[in-house]
């Protein structure tokens, strides 16, 4: 051949080769001992070699890059036949059409989540998908919880994070296709969430999900108002951050935002007559209608499901059960995905592959608070959670004193 010789047996010393690749053809003998009584010589073995250093690695790295990709491809198909296992119907084989917005029947389509398999791994027939229900809030009220218990279900798939995008306008600018991009990948038929607390409370959403999505699914968890004040409060004095609406930039009622953080729950709810501060942002978010008058001029109350933030807490199947019917999946998510964490105070997630508790700043312990400022608080809120439950149609049963 025009690079080299074959070269045999002794004459491998004439054997001189000006082109860098060395192939020599050598009698399995010369290489191994023979063992046994049938010696048998007529054996041969190729020996190829590379003399230059440069080609020789080139050659590795090409042989590495090959491995790489081999495996990465058997690894792919492996998980890919442990995620979905696709039954036969009983009028044939194949994905049959559950419904009239082209979902898959759940009987012919499983996916398991492991949670030990990375987001960016991702299988053939899979796409990245604008979601088609968003967990719009409300702020610590157990947005995380929900969206963690959600992807139990095998026809749900997560945004890894908080996107933002409709909240903020340095995102939206960016516009769908960027959107689209933050979306984990999905198989046709599966439903993407995407969760962002402040989507509640930002007056321009509303007008902008819309625009992507008219028929898009809403979910709004809520919790006893005066609970998940004194929760935000918590977290903004653990983050250092200023406890005012936007609007206010940076004061409540002359207090610098530095003091804020040092002082209580009490001197932040209340003014020193004793008046409620309706402008202290863990309070105005509280008010939860009048954020929802917003959302319900632009969407129908039935594209909206009020999930129980109190209720999630102290058992998660009631709601989640709910939350499968509205969004028109079958129930998939048991009991037994649900252990509860003595340590933590809360229940954890248990699917086939293991053990999942939400991060150790989920939970926090409130600081104690004055019972007769608790009192106050929820005297005040009344009235604005039955204009609440007006507009949702069903009384929470939150304490009015």
């Amino acid at each position: 051949m025009p690079m080299g010789k074959f070269c045999r047996g002794d004459q491998t010393r004439d054997c001189s080769l000006k082109f860098p690749l060395d192939i020599l053809w050598l009698p399995k003998s010369a290489i191994m001992k023979p063992v046994g009584p049938d010696i048998s010589y007529s054996e041969y073995i190729l020996v190829v070699g590379i003399s230059k250093p440069k080609l020789a690695a080139l050659f590795l790295s090409v042989m590495i890059i090959s491995l790489f990709f081999t495996f990465h491809v058997l690894y792919d198909r492996a998980v890919f036949s442990m995620q979905v296992a696709p039954t036969i119907s009983d009028g044939g084989g194949g994905y049959s059409m559950g419904n009239r917005h082209g979902v898959f029947d759940d009987a012919s389509i499983v996916i398991n989540h492991p949670i030990v398999v990375p987001n960016r791994i991702h299988f053939p027939k899979t796409g990245r998908r604008l979601p088609q229900a968003l967990i719009i809030g409300v702020r610590k009220c157990g947005t995380r919880a929900l969206l963690e218990m959600l992807y139990l279900h095998p026809r749900i798939q997560k945004a890894a994070g908080e996107v933002h995008f409709f909240d903020r306008d340095e995102n939206y600018l960016k516009g769908l296709e960027w959107y689209r991009k933050k979306m984990p990948h999905s198989f046709r038929g599966q439903i993407t969430i995407e969760k962002s607390p402040s989507y509640f409370v930002t007056p321009e959403v509303p007008e902008r999900v819309r625009a992507m999505n008219a028929s898009v699914k809403l979910l709004l968890i809520v919790r006893e108002p005066v609970t998940r004040a004194i929760s935000d409060y918590t977290q903004l004095r653990s983050h250092s951050a200023t406890a005012t609406l936007p609007q206010q930039q940076g004061t409540t009622s002359g207090v610098a935002p530095s003091a804020q953080v040092s002082r209580n729950f009490e001197e932040l709810a209340l003014f020193p007559n004793g008046s409620v501060n309706e402008s202290y942002r863990p309070l105005a978010i509280s008010m939860y209608h009048l954020h929802l008058h917003r959302w319900l001029e632009v969407f129908s109350r039935e594209q909206m499901l009020i999930v129980n933030g109190d209720q999630l807490i102290d058992d998660p199947m009631s709601q989640l059960t709910k939350i499968e019917t509205f969004l028109g999946i079958q129930h998939r998510i048991r009991s037994s995905n649900f252990y509860f964490n003595a340590t933590k105070g809360f229940f954890c997630l248990r699917n086939e592959t293991g053990d999942k508790c939400l991060r150790e700043t989920k939970g926090r312990k409130h600081p104690h608070v004055d019972p007769a400022v608790i009192s106050k608080l929820r005297r005040f809120f009344a009235d604005h959670n039955q204009k609440f439950y007006e507009l949702i149609g069903e009384d929470l049963g939150w304490p009015e004193d």
